[in-house]
Parts: structure tokens; sequence; C-alpha cells
């Protein structure tokens, strides 16, 4: 029966210099929305690995001499083709990681795409430096190179979206990358690896080798021919990257954890500040790094906050992910559902109060999603800031309401996590807006609206939420050495 059974899953396999290639040992990697096993991933290690680096760095002289032009059209190529097979991606983004099929439409398969699209684009408007130094008959001028093979490892929660947010700058800027996507969310990048050649990239310019962190992460990291990493994920993972690639002095980004806060002064407009903060706090089950976590309401709309927040996150639809009039998904796995459970268990412990969600509201799945890791959106108030409810990452459907009375208050609060991501402030007063985003300990503030972003600017976070900052200019100068040369007239 387990025969019969292997033969209708889907089979993934290693993409190393242009072709695809068996793995001798796989590992399951299951839907999250019914529970099963969905597909095979290849548990590679450092062979696997080895034979990635050695195609990177044999594509390397080759892709690296392109003209930024050239490079600018195969990846305009490649986002077409994306483009075009956008709903099998969607709906093979949806299965595999347990997102609502719209949030796969209409936000990861699309971004995928723009990344492609907008790194193509800005790949083309980098200027150097140039400088005279006329009393001692000098000029000096700046030349950014590729650095060579770029090592990326990408996360299971925006599967598509953060892995190409990660090869466009690299492949743009004339590196070779062996990428590593998460093996709970494989999928989507190994459809990619079907589209590269017909995109005009030439074989070995992008390497993905599928497997866990613990063996196919490390092997990347470890790699003495390996100069740059760039890594999405958690911090503790994001520390071992640090000791283990340090010996080798690699370059690393690294784009972290949050735990953010929105703060809601009284003056909020709360008709677009509460469907809004549901979406910060709920939208792809609550994994999202720049999720909402804390919700700081000021203490004279407390109770109104409270009262109409839980009544719209009641109204949120949980099930099945394909269902187009769904609100949540599955989270990605059971241990993940059980960690997020957990919390809510430690919550109530505390003496908070669980007012909607997990162990209040009663759950109801299609037959087929029985088995699935579902959890409804779970409002806690009460909290107490020193609770690990308000001080670790929860990364699922779960938000606490506390309340504040003062701006100096609210700031010291807010800061009084290890994490420094993103926050959200909601006032209609300008003079206030601008000084609390200036306090906070935070490298994205989002203020009167959330996850609105222009890829141009910075992205990443302060403190433990990562190092480096990714976007336009931040990614081009990451992913490219720079030189100083002067010249005697």
């Amino acid at each position: 029966q387990t025969m019969a059974h292997s033969k209708t899953l889907l089979v993934l396999e290693n993409f190393i210099g242009g072709k695809f290639v068996p793995c001798s040992s796989y590992i399951d990697s299951y839907n999250p929305s019914t529970g099963d096993v969905y597909c095979r991933v290849p548990d590679s290690g450092k062979e696997e690995v080895e034979a990635a680096v050695k195609a990177a760095k044999a594509a390397f002289p080759v892709w690296s001499s392109k003209s930024p032009l050239e490079r600018s059209q195969i990846l305009n190529k490649l986002a077409d083709l994306i483009e075009h097979e956008l709903e099998a991606f969607a709906q093979a983004e949806s299965k595999d990681q347990g997102k609502t099929i719209t949030v796969a439409r209409t936000m990861d398969i699309p971004r995928a795409v723009y990344n492609f699209r907008f790194f193509a684009s800005s790949i083309l408007h980098h200027t150097t430096e140039c400088t005279e130094m006329s009393t001692v008959g000098c000029m000096h001028y700046t030349s950014r190179m590729p650095v060579g093979v770029a090592g990326l490892i990408s996360p299971w929660n925006l599967p598509l979206y953060l892995l190409t947010w990660k090869i466009a700058p690299a492949i743009a800027c004339g590196n070779t990358v062996v990428a590593k996507p998460s093996e709970m969310t494989s999928v989507t990048a190994w459809m990619m690896c079907k589209l590269l050649e017909k995109a005009g990239v030439p074989h070995g310019v992008v390497n993905v080798v599928f497997g866990t962190g613990a063996k196919a992460g490390e092997a990347l990291v470890c790699h003495p021919d390996v100069p740059l990493i760039s890594f999405t994920g958690s911090t503790l993972t994001a520390q071992r990257i640090t000791e283990k690639s340090a010996p080798h002095c690699k370059r690393l980004s690294l784009e972290l954890g949050g735990k953010n806060p929105a703060i809601i002064f009284d003056d909020a407009d709360l008709t677009q500040c509460i469907p809004t903060t549901l979406r910060s706090s709920f939208l792809n089950q609550g994994e999202i790094c720049l999720c909402t976590s804390r919700i700081f309401v000021q203490r004279s709309i407390y109770s109104e906050f409270l009262k109409r927040f839980v009544a719209e996150a009641k109204k949120w639809k949980v099930g099945n992910p394909s269902d187009p009039t769904v609100d949540m998904g599955a989270l990605i796995s059971k241990e993940h559902l059980e960690k997020v459970r957990s919390y809510v268990k430690k919550a109530q412990a505390e003496g908070a109060r669980v007012l909607c969600g997990e162990g209040v509201d009663a759950l109801a799945l299609p037959t087929g999603n029985q088995k699935g890791y579902f959890m409804l959106p779970t409002v806690i108030a009460e909290v107490k800031d020193e609770s690990c409810c308000m001080q670790e990452e929860i990364f699922g459907p779960v938000t606490c309401v506390v309340a504040f009375d003062t701006e100096d208050e609210v700031i010291e609060r807010a800061n009084s996590v290890k994490y420094g991501l993103a926050a959200t402030v909601w006032s209609s007063n300008v003079g206030r807006v601008h000084r609390v985003a200036r306090r906070l300990q935070s490298g994205l503030v989002w203020t009167n609206c959330w996850l609105v972003r222009d890829l141009n600017l910075p992205f990443g976070g302060m403190k433990a939420s990562g190092i480096g900052r990714e976007g336009a200019k931040d990614s081009y100068e990451f992913f490219t050495e720079v030189k100083t040369i002067t010249i005697k007239h």
C-alpha cells in the first residue's frame, strides 16, 4: 500500500548546474491543512552542497561578466514566466504552506514576480562615485564587482516571496547562487527551477539544494567557497550561522524575528485602525515577521477598542485554504501549532484573559480538514509586560492587548523587548506620529497603516531582529564588493 501511495506523491529533486538531480535520501513534507504527507523533499547534505557550489563557481566568470542590461533582460523574462503560471504557483504555495489561496494569489506570487522585475530595473540605475584631488594630481573612483557564490537560506512563511527577494538581487548583481529553501515549503522553489533555462539563466547560475537547516544549511554556511550568506529566519538559527561563518569571515545579512508593537492613541481613527490591526495580527495565520503581536491601547479608548476588535476577530473564517471565502488557513506544522497553543496556555496560567479564539470558541472545520493544523484568531488581554507572551515571538494568530496612559510610558514599554523589527503607530496628531516614530527602536515604523512597502527603501531590524538591510541600494551594497581606485595623472 505504501508503494502505491508513494507513486502519487510529488518527489522533488535538487537543481544543480542546470539539471534536476535525485538525492539518496528524502524527508516527508506535510500538507498543513490535512495533516497528510504531501511530497518528498531531498535530505541534502555536504555532498549535494559541494556539487552545487562547484556548479555555481564554474558559472560565475561568464555570468559576472555579462552587462547589467543582459542580466536585467533575463530577470524580466523569468518574471514573465512565473507570472504566466501564477495560478499554478499560488495553488502549490497554498497547499504546501497552509496559507489561504487568496493570500497566495494576491500577495506571495505577485510579489515574487515583482521581486525579479524590481531588481531587473534597479540594477540599471546604480552609479559609482568619483572624486578629484587636483592639488596632488589624483582622481579616485569606486568600482563595484559581484562577490562570488551567494548562499541563500529562506524560511517557510512566505516561501517563494522571500526566496526571490534574495535570488533576484544576488543574480542581478552578477553573483551565482546556492539557495536552500525551507524543507517544509520547497515546492514553489522547485517549480521555479523548471523555468530558469527558458528564461535564459545559464546553467549553474541558480542552484537549489533542498533539505534541513541542520544538514544542508550547515554545509552551505560552512563551505569555504561561499563568501556571503543571506538568511531569513529565527534569531536562534542566526546565532548558529554567525558562529559557523566566523572562521571564514563571511559577510552576513540576517533578517530575523520581531515582537512588533502597535501603539493606538486615543485620537486614532478606529474605523481604519481596527480592520488594519486585525490584518496585521492575523494575516497569513500571524506567520509573518512583521505581524503585530503586542497592541498598546490608550486607556480612555481601551474597552471600546477591545470590544470592537474581539467582535471583528470572531468574524474571521478559518478553514480549507483553497476556499476563497476563508480568511485564515492552517499553521505550518503540528509542532508549530503546539508551540503557539502553549503560549496561550501560559498566558492563562499567569492570569491573563483569553477573549476569543484558542480554547474559548469552537473551531468548526470541513470534513477533509479535521486533522489539519488550524487555530482561531486569538486575542489575550491583561498580559503582564514581562510575560513570555509579551517578550517572545509567537509567530501565530495570537495577539496581546494591553492599556497604557502616557506617550513616554508606551515608548519605554514598546522598546522593552529584545527585538526591533517593525512597529505601527495610530494617531491623527502629526507631531506625535513623528515624535514617537523617532523614539521607537524599530527598523520600520508604519503610521496609520501597515505593510505598505517601497522596495527602494531599507528593510530590516535592530537588536535581535537582525543585521543589515535589504532594498534597492542596501541589497546592491550587500551583494557587491566595492573597490576604491586612485589614479595619479
